[in-house]
């Protein structure tokens, strides 16, 4: 089978294109790779420098499967630029899916995220309203109501909401401004950990390798069973309040350190239920936080991650770029 990847190389993107490669699928990897082209060369592996806004339609040809990552990044990120974050997060997406089913792609899988949920107390479902609170999640929630009604007996679109991802895969651009991510490598280079007030916030997290192993599986699922739907993705044990949070990383840690506060008190809050994604789809994730913050740990100690490289926190490498003349 032939998947084209974009956003390939991205944070998740990187870790799924070797998962794809192991299971032996030849992958097409589309990006504009303002983080490094950092892919291994693989016999299975063609990777395109180019704007999915922009990208010949022609690449499609041939393509059996559409795994679609490109996105401007985060929150933080998507307002930097919200017209750019429209444009390449909603209408670039959109185009993708458009134009694969005009070339007979047999299914497209959408990267959204739970922060379509927003702010809630109650536990939040597939079936739950939205509650966009940013222009990263409202871009999500867009393609997601374009792009799912594209379905039809030749063309399986579906999306993943994406809890808060974390983890060290070997991955080949870290992120450390993740929450997890970010608290692991405060606590291993600076003996504190950073908590954004007041706490109380809800968050759900997923492990990087989870999720590259789901959409992995999402190409081989019954299409009856995807087309069309929506699946969050992580798991309902890793749903924490901030401040929890920090106390379990801590302890799998086996460190006491201050707790310093900043900001203002957050206004996205929302725990999710993954029951569906259990029952139906039959996946469940099999890592946990305390695997993450140890395997971060463990390769910051041995030098494997750089905790200064200024390509891990995305909305200031894309304000470094654009302040050298890039257009991104």
């Amino acid at each position: 089978m032939k998947v084209l990847v974009t956003g390939a190389g991205g944070y998740i993107g990187t870790v799924l294109v070797d998962e794809l490669l192991r299971r032996g699928y030849y992958v097409i990897a589309l990006d504009r790779w303002f983080f490094g082209k950092t892919l291994q060369d693989d016999v299975n592996l063609k990777t395109i420098d180019a704007d999915e806004r922009l990208y010949d339609p022609d690449v499609l040809r041939g393509v059996d499967a559409v795994i679609d990552l490109a996105s401007l990044s985060n929150d933080p990120a998507g307002e930097l630029d919200p017209v750019k974050t429209w444009s390449i997060n909603y209408l670039g997406r959109l185009r993708t899916a458009v134009l694969a089913k005009q070339k007979g792609v047999k299914r497209y899988l959408l990267s959204s995220s739970c922060s379509v949920y927003g702010f809630r107390d109650d536990i939040a479902t597939e079936e739950s309203r939205p509650n966009p609170l940013t222009t990263y999640a409202k871009a999500n929630l867009y393609a997601e109501r374009d792009i799912l009604p594209l379905a039809d007996k030749n063309f399986t679109p579906m999306a993943f909401r994406i809890a808060t991802v974390y983890g060290y895969a070997g991955t080949r651009r870290m992120r450390f401004d993740l929450v997890i991510n970010a608290m692991t490598r405060d606590i291993v280079t600076k003996g504190k950990v950073m908590i954004m007030r007041d706490g109380s916030q809800w968050r759900p997290f997923v492990h990087v390798k989870d999720v590259a192993v789901a959409f992995a599986e999402a190409l081989e699922k019954p299409e009856d069973l995807i087309r069309g739907r929506v699946f969050n993705l992580g798991t309902d044990d890793q749903n924490y309040q901030i401040k929890e949070l920090a106390d379990r990383i801590t302890s799998a840690l086996g460190v006491n350190v201050e707790y310093e506060w900043y900001g203002s008190p957050d206004t996205r809050s929302y725990r999710v239920s993954f029951e569906k994604l259990k029952k139906e789809f039959g996946f469940e994730p099999k890592y946990r936080v305390e695997d993450g913050a140890k395997e971060i740990a463990d390769a910051i100690r041995s030098g494997k991650l750089d905790s200064n490289d200024p390509k891990t926190i995305t909305v200031s490498w894309y304000k470094s770029l654009i302040a050298q003349g890039v257009m991104v």
